[in-house]
């Protein structure tokens, strides 16, 4: 276990930390928005950070030994995480997936040496347990035990790195911070964070943005743990059909639902302000961002927002950037494209 755990330390040290973003634009005015960039982790996303948290948790328990093949449930970016740091311990790894996952995210799995295992949505938990009981591998669960397998009071956790980061800033302790929900992980280690620090928790709020067909919002509203959605969301990493383990409605101050277009439309438009693609989780952190500014009770009383730059756009160039996708799925981006516009040249953020 102590040569596991050395190698993933060692991968530790040879990467850098990510880069903290500031939205440079008149429309953002007198608000700020940062982005935390995420996409730039060794495979591309947040999950980086969740994927090594999940095999030292693993390790440390000793539920992952020499040999043991890895399986996860995953609808892509936490699995190409996950199958980098098993080829890096010399680890089987295979990752049950959704028949719906981007084919560059199965392309990123099998170059890290990954197998996957495609099966509807419905049955993604119980072909993931049974798969792994079968070969006597670690079901690695991350909806399970993303929120425990992270040290949330430091340890260079996504939390510590941002509050760093804004230190030197005009404004270093933020209003709020967005983020969106997977296994409910981040949000559980950001709100924790938050509470754990005084300075902080007199101030910075926690707000989540959940998409269609996703019951987090629902389950905050309600507290019904028996929620659940018949479709799955559209915008790949967050949002679940069911109320997940590992997300915590009491660490979180706020929770908005954004429409899966206008979180497509957003990543359009913010390749505008930012030069390059995003993925669809981050245009719904952004789109919760502007919603956020638009609604502040003193228009002309500075914000400062941080958000979640989750992963790169090229992922899905077939899907969220491409029309006929939009148009098979029903989504109709332009309203929102023409919001962010309107936005854009005059600074006004008008429902839609």
């Amino acid at each position: 276990m102590c040569e596991a755990v050395n190698k993933i330390a060692s991968e530790f040290n040879r990467s850098s930390d990510t880069h903290l973003l500031k939205l440079q634009h008149s429309c953002f005015s007198p608000h700020t928005l940062y982005l935390k960039d995420e996409s730039t982790h060794p495979t591309g996303s947040l999950k980086h950070r969740l994927a090594r948290s999940l095999f030292l948790y693993g390790l440390a328990n000793g539920l992952i030994r020499k040999g043991t093949p890895i399986v996860e449930a995953s609808s892509g970016s936490t699995a190409i995480s996950e199958a980098y740091f098993a080829r890096l311990l010399g680890l089987e790894f295979t990752a049950v997936i959704p028949v719906t996952t981007a084919a560059e995210k199965i392309e990123k799995i099998e170059f890290y040496g990954g197998q996957c295992l495609r099966v509807p949505a419905s049955e993604l938990y119980q072909t993931a347990q049974q798969f792994a009981s079968e070969r006597q591998g670690h079901y690695m669960d991350q909806f399970t035990f993303a929120e425990r397998a992270t040290d949330w009071r430091g340890n260079n956790n996504i939390a510590e790195s941002l509050f760093q980061q804004l230190e030197k800033e005009s404004d270093p302790i933020p209003d709020w911070i967005v983020v969106s929900a997977g296994t409910g992980g981040t949000s559980a280690t950001i709100g924790r964070y938050i509470r754990y620090r005084p300075e902080l928790y007199a101030r910075t709020k926690l707000c989540v943005v959940d998409p269609e067909h996703s019951v987090f919002y629902d389950f905050f509203k309600t507290g019904n743990k028996e929620l659940r959605s018949k479709k799955s969301s559209r915008i790949e990493g967050i949002g679940r059909p069911r109320v997940e383990p590992s997300f915590l409605p009491s660490v979180v101050d706020r929770m908005i639902r954004i429409p899966d277009a206008a979180s497509i439309a957003t990543i359009w438009w913010l390749e505008s302000i930012l030069g390059r693609k995003c993925g669809g989780s981050t245009g719904t952190n952004v789109y919760g961002s502007l919603k956020l500014m638009a609604q502040s009770d003193d228009k002309s009383a500075p914000m400062t927002i941080v958000s979640i730059l989750c992963d790169p756009g090229d992922r899905y160039l077939d899907t969220y950037f491409n029309r006929d996708w939009l148009s098979n799925e029903q989504i109709d981006i332009d309203p929102y494209l023409n919001q962010l516009t309107r936005f854009q040249e005059t600074g006004q953020f008008i429902d839609v």
